[in-house]
């Protein structure tokens, strides 16, 4: 499985942005994908989770109601719109894929890697006036 995050970028508090993780090279029926976060000097931590097929999903306490998950039923993309950013968003968001686990606050943990095996490149978000 290959992913590729994209649409991070500069934006105010308050605004928007969604970021795109383009997959290939398997179905990801099966697999859980989620969303990370890495902010300097911070260990990076679970955002968003989606499982196509069992329908479970995630989202961190800190962005409930303002983050929201989805897929494109067409593509083999899933996307990650975010409302209201607050400086505190500012991070490296990252996409990923376990096969065989559901989305739960236990695989999207302190310990994703033991499930979140297939890690694609990073995109920038900076929220900041």
């Amino acid at each position: 499985v290959q992913l590729q995050a994209s649409g991070g970028g500069l934006v105010q508090p308050g605004g928007s942005l969604r970021l795109s993780c383009a997959t290939s090279g398997s179905s990801l029926n099966f697999y859980a994908v989620g969303w990370f976060r890495q902010a300097s000097g911070k260990e990076r931590e679970g955002v968003a989770c989606f499982h196509k097929t069992d329908r479970s999903s995630y989202y961190a306490d800190s962005v409930l109601g303002r983050f929201t998950m989805s897929k494109d039923p067409s593509k083999n993309t899933f996307y990650l719109q975010m409302n209201n950013l607050k400086p505190e968003d500012t991070a490296h968001y990252y996409c990923a894929a376990a096969g065989g686990v559901s989305c739960s606050a236990v695989t999207m943990g302190r310990d994703h890697e033991t499930w979140f095996d297939s890690w694609g490149q990073g995109t920038l978000v900076t929220v900041s006036s």
